[in-house]
C-alpha cells in the first residue's frame, strides 16, 4: 500500500501528515476543492456538489479523511454550527457513495474524529473508547460523523477512526492561540484536563493506523494528560514569553466565544492505553518533552 488519498489536505495536520508519510516512501495525492492550485498532486472534489473525480480513488491503496470546517475558527451561530456538522457528515457520506460504486476499493480508510465525543467537561475521571457520549453539541457532531465514516466497513474496507485530542505544534492550532496574548494565563478554573498530542506523534499514528492491521475507534491522545494551568505554564516557560497564574474567569470568556467557551473551560482526562496496547510508540509522552520540541 504505497498510494495515500488525503481529504483536507492543506490545513495543519493534513500538511504534516502529507511530510510524514512523503519521507516514509507513500506517494500522496489530495482530494481538493482547489486541485488545479495546490503544489502537492491532487484531484477535485466538490461536496456541496457531491461531486469527486474518481480517478483518485482508482489510483489510492488508502484513503485518509481529514476533512470539516475548522471548529475554533469562527463564533457558533447557528449557521456556523450547521457548517461544522454537515462539512463532516456530508463528506464521509460522499465518499461512502462514491466507494460503493467501484469495483476497486482502497485497503484502507483511515478518519479523523474528536475527544469531543465524550462531552466538553469529564472532569477528572479517565474516559476511554468504551465512554459515554458527552450530552453537548461537539459531542452530537462527532456522533453523527462517526455514523457516517463506520458505513464504510460495511464495505469491506478496513476503517479505523481517530479521536484527536488538542494538537501541539506553534503553527496553528490551541498553543497559537494560547499564547497570543501578551501575557499567557489559564482559561476558566486552569485545573481542567486537557488531553494533547504533538503533531509529529498525530501524524505518525496516522502512519501506524495506515500499516498495521488494526480497525475501530482508537484515542489519539499522549499517554500524560495535563491541567490548562501546566500546559499554559510550560509553554509559556519554553516560548520565553511572561506568564501570569491569575486565570481568565469563565465569563470573560464566555462574553468573548459565546458557547464556544464551554470548549476551552471545560476538559477531559482522555486514555491513550487501547492504541499503546496495539504497538503504537509515542516520540512525545510527557508535555515538557513535547514543548521543548516545539519551541527549540
Amino acid at each position: 500500500m504505497k498510494r495515500i488519498l488525503i481529504t483536507g489536505g492543506s490545513g495543519l495536520v493534513g500538511k504534516a501528515i502529507t511530510a510524514h508519510l512523503t519521507n516514509n516512501g507513500y506517494e500522496v495525492a489530495w482530494l481538493s476543492r482547489k486541485a488545479k492550485k495546490q503544489k502537492q498532486r491532487s484531484f477535485s472534489w466538490n461536496v456541496e456538489e457531491g461531486k469527486l473525480n474518481e480517478n483518485a480513488l482508482a489510483w489510492c491503496d488508502g484513503i485518509i479523511h481529514l476533512a470539516g470546517a475548522g471548529v475554533a475558527e469562527k463564533r457558533w451561530t447557528e449557521e456556523r454550527k450547521k457548517e461544522i456538522l454537515a462539512s463532516r457528515t456530508k463528506s464521509s457520506r460522499l465518499l461512502f457513495d462514491y466507494l460503493s460504486r467501484q469495483s476497486r476499493r482502497p485497503e484502507c480508510f483511515i478518519s479523523a474524529s474528536a475527544v469531543g465525543y465524550y462531552g466538553f467537561d469529564t472532569g477528572g475521571e479517565w474516559v476511554n473508547e468504551e465512554s459515554p457520549q458527552g450530552t453537548d453539541f461537539l459531542a452530537q457532531v462527532v456522533l453523527l460523523w462517526e455514523e457516517e465514516v463506520l458505513k464504510i466497513q460495511s464495505l469491506g474496507i478496513r476503517t479505523v477512526l481517530l479521536r484527536i485530542g488538542t494538537v501541539l505544534d506553534k503553527k496553528g492550532g490551541a498553543l497559537k492561540e494560547m499564547l497570543k496574548p501578551p501575557v499567557a494565563a489559564p482559561l476558566g478554573s486552569g485545573n481542567q484536563y486537557m488531553s494533547w498530542i504533538h503533531l509529529n506523534d498525530l501524524a505518525a499514528m496516522f502512519n501506524f493506523a495506515l500499516s498495521q492491521p488494526i480497525m475501530g475507534i482508537y484515542n489519539a491522545v499522549a499517554p500524560h494528560p495535563v491541567s490548562n494551568k501546566q500546559l499554559t505554564q510550560i509553554a509559556a516557560k519554553e516560548k520565553g514569553k511572561p506568564y501570569l497564574p491569575i486565570p481568565v474567569p469563565r465569563f470573560v470568556l464566555k462574553g468573548m466565544l459565546g458557547e464556544m467557551a464551554d470548549m476551552v473551560t471545560g476538559g477531559s482526562r482522555v486514555s491513550s492505553t487501547k492504541i499503546e496496547n496495539e504497538g503504537f510508540v509515542y516520540q512525545f509522552p510527557f508535555v515538557k518533552e513535547a514543548l521543548k520540541d516545539i519551541y527549540k
